[in-house]
């Protein structure tokens, strides 16, 4: 049966406003394409009924042990840029709701030997699906210079990667970076007073794109959506950086992540979807005081056209 109860592993963030943004019907289908803690799973059951069906999605294997035991509930543990493929094989090919909370986890930063924070020493790991062997380790002591600025300023925006890259590759010559904690000690010379933990944030949100791939995945999650939405179905999605939103913007705008617009016959632009919020929904004060992670979060609202 479904529960109340949120999980510490991860606080849903703009938890009210994306299950008001799903419009749930009580005997659709919907899908949680970022299950993590299950917050957001928990309170779409909440709201359907006997007839309802809750689909979620996650790589993180740690995350599968959250999973709701509850005959409406479908945990697939698999990256969310299969979500066509996977729901197919439940014979699942339209559905009322998409919900995407993008990022990582509470869980992911605070466990220390995954490395997604710069605050603890750890492995230089930054895997969200951990069967995969390629690690933020790999990317610092084995790409080359010009490859590791590209994504630091891609990714990141850091204005002074190529310098970054060069301190990276000039200390990787006298010992292997294994740890956050080298990492962080090899490019303090190179952060300003009073911005620090925004210099290292980038650094390792740089990294963690590279890693897990993201952005490929983003795409790929992105537009596949408008195929499996019923008319009328909403595509609910909360990013926490530029690159994220701007992807998610544009699917949103003009049916693609590229930006490519199409027009009909009148000029109008050809898109899947009429957009719900015109501008993105962002956390309240009081909900970013009760968890500091919302900050950067931009909900984004867009319902599938008849």
């Amino acid at each position: 049966m479904p529960s109340n109860q949120i999980s510490t592993y991860h606080i849903p963030v703009l938890l009210n406003e994306c299950l008001e943004g799903l419009n749930i019907n009580p005997c659709g289908i919907y899908v949680d394409l970022t299950f993590g803690g299950g917050g957001h799973s928990r309170a779409i059951l909440d709201r359907l009924n006997d007839n309802g069906q809750l689909f979620a999605f996650d790589k993180d294997k740690d995350a599968i042990n959250n999973a709701i035991d509850d005959d409406r509930f479908c945990l697939i543990n698999d990256d969310y840029s299969n979500m066509t493929n996977q729901l197919r094989l439940y014979r699942i090919t339209r559905v009322d709701g998409i919900l995407a909370d993008l990022g990582i986890s509470s869980h992911q930063i605070d466990t220390a030997d995954r490395g997604f924070t710069f605050r603890q020493d750890s492995p230089l790991d930054l895997r969200m699906n951990t069967d995969i062997t390629f690690t933020a380790a790999d990317i610092v002591n084995g790409y080359p210079e010009e490859h590791i600025t590209k994504i630091l300023f891609s990714y990141a925006e850091i204005p002074n990667a190529k310098q970054v890259a060069r301190m990276i590759c000039r200390n990787r010559e006298q010992e292997y970076i294994s740890t956050t904690e080298q990492l962080c000690k090899i490019l303090k010379p190179l952060t300003k007073p009073n911005v620090e933990n925004k210099f290292f944030a980038k650094i390792f949100q740089a990294l963690r794109i590279e890693v897990n791939d993201e952005l490929t995945s983003l795409d790929n999650m992105l537009n596949q959506c408008a195929e499996i939405l019923k008319p009328q179905g909403r595509l609910v999605v909360i990013s926490y950086h530029s690159l994220e939103d701007k992807k998610v913007k544009e699917v949103m705008r003009c049916g693609n992540t590229n930006g490519k617009v199409e027009k009909d016959f009148y000029g109008n632009i050809n898109t899947p979807y009429n957009i719900v919020t015109r501008k993105p929904i962002t956390p309240t004060e009081e909900e970013v005081l009760r968890n500091s992670r919302a900050r950067s979060a931009k909900l984004r609202i867009a319902e599938k056209k008849e």
